[in-house]
């Protein structure tokens, strides 16, 4: 029983020397291969967990410094950043605002029959902006200076007729004198003169009251064109041509106050409410940085112009004028601002 067991157990058996003559590769090959293997993999550990740390480090791109920074140290020191300084104070919101601002008009009320600019047309003071139609004016003034000719023609004639009365009352004296005239001659040759001299010099008062009414007529004319009070730039066009212009009217339609706005750039500066709480920190003449919102990089020199001595009780806030130190193109009339009022 027993010898029939090991006969099956060996038929069991897996004969390896067949195996490997079969494969055509020895064991003592197998397992040369098997031990270089596991050499390079001890080597890669040794490598990778700590074995490469004579290895040099690669080197780092160079990164750009930041603007406000110091480079960093090549000895190995910490960068520490420089910061930059800024003016310290309180700060006030406001808006740019002109002291020299006007809408032009004529003094008196007509028909708009030219205009002569622009919006932003830079004008001079007295530059002629617009003209009124003033046909009429012009036909009462031909009509007061005819008036004028007239009376010193008047005055012409009456000088002739004095001249005459004055041969007269001579030649009545004359023969008078000799009694061959009567003084009733010589006294009505007296009184034509005296009455010729009345009515030359009332001639003479109707010819200097017709020139006067001449000269008031040339500055009515004169009123019918619209100048510039000042120089400076023209922001607004306010009419046409063909409106009616009427300085005393609310305006609408075609009925205008004003041909245009005019604004003085060299009186621009900056208007802000201050808390009242705040004000003992201003003072006139202190120096201020004003910050355009059109330009929030452009530091603006400035001073304080003026603190108005009056307090807004529903704000609870003084107003305060920034005048800029320099002008510049770039600063325009109702541009928002910020100002700080350096300590």
């Amino acid at each position: 029983m027993n010898d029939s067991r090991s006969e099956q157990l060996r038929s069991l058996s897996i004969d390896r020397t067949e195996d490997s003559r079969r494969s055509g590769v020895p064991l003592a090959g197998v397992a040369v291969i098997a031990l270089v293997f596991a050499g390079l993999g001890a080597g890669g550990g040794y490598l990778l967990f700590g074995g490469g740390n004579d290895a040099p480090e690669p080197a780092r791109a160079a990164q750009p410094a930041v603007s406000g920074e110091r480079p960093a140290s090549t000895t190995g020191e910490p960068a520490t950043s420089v910061a930059v300084p800024r003016s310290t104070g309180l700060v006030a919101s406001g808006y740019v605002v002109a002291r020299r601002q006007a809408t032009v008009s004529a003094e008196i009320s007509g028909r708009i029959r030219e205009i002569l600019f622009e919006e932003g047309t830079e004008v001079e003071a007295g530059q002629i902006l617009a003209r009124l139609d003033d046909t009429r004016a012009r036909l009462q003034l031909d009509e007061l200076n005819a008036r004028v000719n007239a009376a010193n023609a008047r005055i012409g004639a009456l000088t002739a007729q004095r001249a005459e009365a004055a041969n007269v009352l001579e030649r009545a004296q004359r023969l008078a004198s000799t009694n061959i005239g009567s003084e009733a001659a010589v006294t009505a040759a007296q009184s034509q003169l005296s009455s010729l001299n009345a009515q030359i010099q009332s001639a003479r008062a109707d010819a200097a009251a017709a020139s006067v009414q001449v000269q008031s007529q040339q500055d009515l004319i004169e009123r019918h064109v619209v100048r510039a009070p000042f120089a400076g730039v023209v922001i607004a066009k306010n009419a046409q041509v063909g409106e009616i212009l009427f300085p005393g009217s609310a305006g609408g339609g075609f009925t205008r106050t004003g041909v245009a706005t005019l604004v003085d750039m060299a009186s621009l500066e900056i208007e802000v409410d201050v808390n009242e709480g705040q004000i003992q920190r201003v003072t006139a003449g202190q120096r201020v940085e004003a910050l355009l919102d059109a330009y929030p990089d452009w530091d603006i020199p400035a001073h304080v112009e003026a603190i108005i001595p009056t307090a807004d009780r529903s704000r609870a806030t003084i107003q305060v004028r920034v005048a800029f130190d320099e002008r510049d193109d770039r600063i325009l009339p109702d541009m928002a601002a910020r100002v700080t009022f350096v300590e």
